[in-house]
């Protein structure tokens, strides 16, 4: 019988150096509590700037000594221990090839950059397809970053839609990461979004809370579903602007699910303009390259000074242009 294979690892899972040795950061650690704590869980509770998953890979890769002693996770903790922890460096991403590309940059320094994005640029690569993306642009534009959560998303915190466009924040260190993924699950983080939706929803403002998940007929597709088969979701929603038979909403997330606001508008009968995916409409005021949909403002905390920190991007031409458009023949019909 022959073994069974394993797939190689990925470059970001492994580690070539010997301990201590080479390029990396050394820090040795002592145990202060009376109680005892498993290895793992007090390093994570030490070094908030590294996430859980990546602790347990320097301890599996016996980058964890104790008392001089190769560490594992469970091994327990006790009062004067001394700990060596070896963070190599991140290891480079050989299979995305950084890119030359124009990145409307909003905002830049040593721990992040916000963009601004136009539609038709993916996020991140996927499997099949890992050139022509935002990541291979910015691997050319911050050399820093390969390694930085590694896989497919370096510095990535969250996400926009291939059309969608707008704000985007990424982190240029894992420590900026860490804190800025922890701000969007808390909400500390804010996003808000413009969409041209068809039809007037009743009232000026409202909220859409439903579970999102799976569409049960089109996996392609997501939908509102059960709270069994999908994720907590809820978008706040303000009329900006009545256009005839359209709409301009502006929206703030307190969750950032797959197609979220998409799936919302879809739902209350008032899909966003040119989505391609939750609309029926064929015939749109003008062509559009995907869904009407622009983040236009985001907030957060800077992950290192904490200076509250707010970006606007403004609208993309083509969304000026629709706009303009939809308020000329509302204005002649009502004449």
């Amino acid at each position: 019988m022959s073994p069974q294979w394993k797939r190689p690892p990925l470059p970001e899972e492994s580690f070539t150096d010997r301990f201590g040795e080479g390029e990396g950061e050394l820090l040795t650690l002592a145990y202060p509590k009376p109680l005892p704590m498993r290895l793992d869980r007090w390093l994570v509770s030490q070094r908030k700037e590294q996430s859980r998953a990546r602790i347990q890979k320097f301890i599996d890769a016996g980058y964890v000594r104790v008392n001089g002693k190769t560490g594992k996770a469970k091994t327990p903790l006790r009062q004067g221990d001394e700990v060596q922890l070896w963070m190599p460096p991140p290891e480079p991403l050989p299979y995305l090839k950084p890119e030359p590309m124009d990145l409307d940059v909003l905002f830049e320094d040593d721990h992040l950059i916000v963009l601004n994005k136009p539609a038709g640029l993916t996020v991140h690569p996927a499997p099949g397809n890992k050139d022509g993306t935002l990541v291979n642009g910015l691997l050319h534009h911050c050399p820093d970053l390969p390694g930085i959560s590694g896989k497919l998303r370096p510095g990535i915190v969250h996400r926009l839609d291939k059309d969608t466009t707008g704000c985007i924040v990424i982190a240029k260190s894992q420590e900026a990461l860490v804190r800025l993924q922890v701000q969007i699950q808390k909400r500390i983080a804010s996003r808000e979004y413009f969409a041209v939706v068809h039809g007037v929803p009743g009232g000026d403002s409202g909220t859409i809370v439903g579970a999102i998940g799976r569409h049960p007929a089109d996996r392609k597709k997501y939908a509102v579903v059960s709270s069994e088969n999908g994720r907590y979701a809820c978008t706040h929603w303000t009329l900006v602007e009545r256009l005839g038979d359209y709409s301009l909403l502006r929206f703030k997330l307190d969750t950032g699910r797959t197609h979220q606001i998409r799936v919302h508008c879809a739902h209350m009968n008032h899909p966003v303009v040119g989505d391609p995916t939750y609309s029926r409409c064929r015939k749109l005021p003008i062509e559009l390259p995907g869904q009407a949909l622009h983040a236009v403002q985001l907030g957060l905390d800077h992950p290192i000074t904490r200076e509250r920190m707010v970006f606007e991007a403004p609208l993309p031409t083509v969304m000026e242009k629709l706009l303009g458009v939809l308020r000329r023949r509302a204005s002649s019909n009502s004449n």
